[in-house]
């Protein structure tokens, strides 16, 4: 949901996203091209990325599925706060809070960005399929939306 090569590691960062649904129910999920690299490389996520200061939630929350899909979306209900702290010895290269809520696409053709690569909607049923490809995070993030 985020891009961690630019995040310091002396900070905590606030990650904003969505788990966006069309109008026939299904979920849309995001994977990042490899050359991008980072924490999230590889697997299936919500769309989503770094809140910038000044800019609200919800804002934010638009503006990263906007740029990572190109859907306008209606943001709903709230999910519960994830938190990911990643330790490396002494060192945290990564403490990020995940603040997510539903959304609903209102415009737009799904059209992943450059650096997304692939997107793709799945159903309830296909999410449970490729649940071992999700995230853990994106995972954690399912299960205490009651999504899955």
């Amino acid at each position: 949901m985020a891009n961690d090569s630019h995040m310091p590691a002396d900070r905590v960062t606030v990650a904003v996203g969505a788990i966006v649904q069309d109008e026939a129910g299904r979920f849309l999920l995001v994977k990042h091209v490899p050359e991008r690299g980072g924490f999230w490389q590889r697997r299936w996520i919500f769309p989503g990325g770094k809140l910038e200061p000044g800019e609200s939630i919800v804002d934010g929350t638009k503006r990263e599925v906007m740029e990572e899909t190109n859907l306008e979306v209606q943001i709903e209900s709230a999910n519960p706060l994830v938190e990911r702290i990643v330790k490396e010895g002494n060192a945290v290269p990564l403490h990020v809070l995940y603040v997510t809520h539903m959304a609903r696409t209102v415009a737009g053709e799904l059209r992943p960005a450059s650096d997304v690569g692939e997107a793709r909607w799945v159903t309830k049923e296909e999410l449970s399929e490729v649940w071992n490809d999700l995230h853990e995070d994106t995972q954690t993030i399912a299960t205490l939306a009651k999504i899955i």
